[in-house]
This record gives structure tokens, sequence and C-alpha cells, in this order.
């Protein structure tokens, strides 16, 4: 009975040995699993940083294109009251020609005096002018 006792043994003891290979294998999977699951955590982590860089740079390329928007904006903006205020004044300098014409001098010196106080420094243009007209009037 003893060696049929020691066989069972045997036995049991090569039973036991698969399974513990196993476990073996099972934790040799699970660990490389493991590191796989962690090498693409990295990787992705990488990735995200990558994202957040290309976004912070994007938003920093807006926010000049918004910045040169608003001075392209502004800058139209003033080259419009110019060219405005501009067409105002030549309307003034032609009605001024045009008193001159009529020999109207009252409406003359009012349009001047207008003149004067909207356009200071194009009021030596109107002058140029005056004396442009007159020299072809004299010649016509």
């Amino acid at each position: 009975m003893a060696s049929k006792h020691r066989h069972t043994e045997l036995a049991a003891t090569h039973r036991k040995s698969p399974t513990v290979t196993a476990r073996k294998k099972g934790t040799r999977r699970t660990s490389s699993m493991i590191g796989r699951i962690t090498s693409e955590i990295v990787e992705i982590r990488e990735g995200q940083k990558r994202i957040k860089e290309g976004q912070k740079e994007v938003r920093g390329k807006l926010k000049e294109i918004r910045k040169e928007s608003k001075k392209l904006k502004d800058e139209t903006e003033l080259i419009t009251k110019q060219s405005a205020a501009n067409q105002l004044r030549l309307d003034l300098m032609f009605q001024i020609l045009k008193a001159r014409a009529e020999n109207d001098s009252a409406k003359d010196a009012h349009l001047t005096q207008t003149l004067r106080f909207v356009a200071p420094n194009l009021y030596t243009l109107y002058i140029c002018l005056t004396v442009y007209t007159y020299k072809y009037q004299c010649h016509a």
C-alpha cells in the first residue's frame, strides 16, 4: 500500500506542476500586456502633449491675426475718414472757385474762411489751385 500511496503522491505532484506553470505563463502574459499598455499610455501622453503644443501655437497665430486684422480695420477707418475730409475740402475749393467765377466775394470770403478752419494744412493746396485757375482763365 505504501507504493500505491506513493504513486498517488507523485501523481498529485505532477498535477500541481502544470498549474504552477500555467500560473507563471499567465503572470508573464499579464506582465507583457501591462508593459504594452504602459508603453501605449506613454505614446498617447506624448501625442496629447504634441496636440496641446500645436493648439497653443495655433492660438498664438490666431491672436496675431486678430491683432493684425484690428490694426488693418483701424487703418481702413482712418483712410475712410481722411478720404471724406479730403472730399469735403475739395468741394469747398470748387465752391470757392465757382463763387469767384460768379464774382460773389461774400460767398468767396465765407467759403475761404471755412476752408481755413476745416483744413489749415490744405489751405496752401487751395492757394496753388487758385493760382493755377487764374492762370488758366487768363490764357483762355
